[in-house]
């Protein structure tokens, strides 16, 4: 069988969409469109994906490191796509082309696999679905006008005339080609953009191909939504919901326990162990690793993280490319930023947040508390409204805190500063010191209590001092 190669349809504005983010980039489940598409093809094709790009090109291809594309600067229609396509693709080695629109996020690699054992030694080949409204979408025009007649053409919407092309039917133009490349070589010159959208169109290789006696395959995959692609908001949505009952059906499959599924929203690059518990609504993006037995609480949302087993996301907390370790507790009301790791059994509580730092084995910080730059010892107890002062206006400075160490409420500690293991922080301390081990530091000023001055009453006399203070 000759090589066969894809070509990702993905340099339309996609106007209808009313965004200055290209078509093929708007998210689904905080993923690109058009990254379902290459998901779908690469089980099935391996690396030779070519994707043609020209709207925003460069933001397209940041999204897609490493992968292969066309550019193409003017866009004039799906025909000259593939004409723009043909020579690197030929060069590559490639004797056969599947054209993919990249606004079909709802494509699979069985899907595919299908339409390609289907049209094996077929000179060039469609698929077809049928719509109870047809819409926008290229009408299949067969002899005597029946489904299992040989295809005649494609007949875009605008272009549709009962009177030449007899009643209107149900079967409609998918967006999915497989065609020979010598064959499209040959007929490509002969497309026109003599048509209401001024446009080459890639459906005039069919009539083209018949009128020289070529069968042209028309491959009908029923209703498959697989197939649909996404031109407005509102599509954009359906479909969205649709991969995510998809998701969320399969993780029940396999065994994770999820308490009102219909409001848990799981990426598709996101792993969930058989086992975790998640609880709606939570969202779990990215490359984010739930182990068995780790717990996502309502109103929680993951991106790029790890949770590792039994670890406990209470509600309400918002974490992202950060770790929490084997057992460890987030929030009711934590946040997590990026480069925040929670070793083992360690505790963030209540409206703490932690930003590049790492709470060490059985270490807490549960209240009212923020720690940036900082490393945190095992066993240590960050009291309530701790900050660390990483920031000086120009630079940031790390803040390290000893084993078992006792930070007292209300402390600021500036960076850079090292307390000691053992060591304890009286509360109310503005720390500019390092502190060493087994050290007790206190850094605040002397309590002062003076008369208070009343209106028509007497003062109030003063305390007397205390001994020792």
């Amino acid at each position: 069988m000759s090589r066969t190669g894809v070509l990702v349809l993905a340099a339309g504005k996609g106007t209808r969409m009313h965004s200055a983010r290209p078509k093929v980039l708007q998210q689904l489940l905080e993923e690109p469109m058009a990254s379902y598409v290459v998901r779908a093809l690469a089980p099935v094709l391996g690396e030779d994906v070519w994707m043609l790009v020209g709207h925003c090109a460069d933001d397209v291809r940041k999204c897609f490191p490493g992968g292969r594309f066309v550019f193409q600067e003017r866009q004039l229609g799906t025909a000259h796509a593939l004409g723009t396509a043909l020579p690197d693709m030929e060069a590559a080695g490639i004797r056969r082309v599947l054209l993919v629109n990249g606004d079909t996020p709802l494509l699979t690699p069985a899907l595919v696999a299908s339409f390609l054992e289907r049209t094996k030694g077929a000179p060039l080949a469609f698929a077809t679905i049928t719509l109870d409204d047809p819409g926008a979408y290229g009408r299949v025009i067969r002899e005597g006008g029946r489904g299992d007649g040989r295809v005649r053409s494609i007949v875009e919407a605008k272009e549709f005339d009962v009177a030449l092309h007899g009643p209107e039917g149900r079967e409609v133009n998918a967006g999915m080609y497989a065609v020979d490349l010598a064959l499209a070589k040959e007929l490509l010159p002969l497309v026109t953009c003599d048509n209401a959208g001024g446009e080459y169109y890639v459906t005039d290789l069919v009539e083209l191909a018949v009128g020289r006696g070529i069968e042209v395959l028309g491959i009908a995959c029923g209703a498959d939504t697989g197939l649909l692609g996404v031109n407005t908001p509102g599509e954009l949505a359906r479909s969205e919901e649709l991969l995510r009952e998809a998701r969320v059906e399969a993780l029940l499959e396999s065994g994770v326990v999820i308490h009102a599924p219909s409001l848990v929203r799981v990426g598709p690059l996101a792993e969930v162990a058989p086992g975790a518990r998640l609880t709606g609504p939570c969202e779990i993006y990215g490359a984010s690793r739930i182990a068995s037995e780790a717990e996502c609480l309502s109103h929680v949302v993951v991106r790029n993280c790890t949770v590792e087993r039994g670890a406990v996301i209470r509600s309400f907390s918002h974490i992202e490319d950060a770790v929490v370790g084997e057992g460890a507790i987030v929030g009711p009301f934590a946040r997590l930023r990026p480069g925040a790791r929670l070793e083992a059994g360690s505790h963030v509580g209540n409206f703490v947040e932690l930003k590049n730092a790492v709470l060490g084995p059985g270490a807490k910080a549960n209240h009212l508390t923020y720690l940036g730059d900082a490393s945190i010892g095992a066993g240590a107890n960050i009291g309530a409204g701790t900050i660390t002062c990483n920031y000086d206006g120009k630079h940031k400075y790390r803040t390290t805190i000893g084993e078992r160490a006792f930070i007292g409420s209300n402390t600021a500690m500036v960076a850079p500063v090292v307390v000691g293991d053992d060591a304890l922080v009286g509360a109310g301390s503005v720390v500019t010191r390092n502190v060493g081990p087994g050290e007790m530091a206190i850094a605040r000023g002397r309590q002062r209590n003076i008369p208070r001055r009343l209106a028509g009453r007497d003062a109030v006399p003063p305390e007397e001092p205390k001994s020792g203070s």
